[in-house]
């Protein structure tokens, strides 16, 4: 029998590395990890440019439902923290 891997972390971090992933297909995978957070849980994106881009979807698609914070910029990439927020707190400024 095969266990499956947990990704998670205590912190309820998933780690997400858009590196890997085939241009063409790398937002949907994005919104669909993105639609599989509960509230409360995060996912660390690794990715090798800063996505602004995704992040103005993400606001249209999201509004204030997902945080976004940046943890990390460099030259070779971009580490940005997700956090799927309670559904109060996702109307809120």
């Amino acid at each position: 029998m095969t266990m499956a891997h947990n990704h998670v972390r205590d912190d309820r971090t998933y780690p997400f590395d858009a590196r890997g992933i085939a241009k063409r297909f790398r937002h949907a995978a994005i919104f669909g990890a993105l639609d599989a957070l509960n509230p409360g849980e995060a996912m660390d994106f690794y990715n090798d440019h800063d996505p602004i881009p995704l992040l103005q979807q993400m606001e249209q698609r999201y509004g204030h439902g997902i945080g976004i914070e940046y943890i990390e910029r460099s030259a070779t990439g971009v580490l940005i923290r997700f956090t799927r927020r309670p559904a109060q707190s996702a109307t809120a400024v």
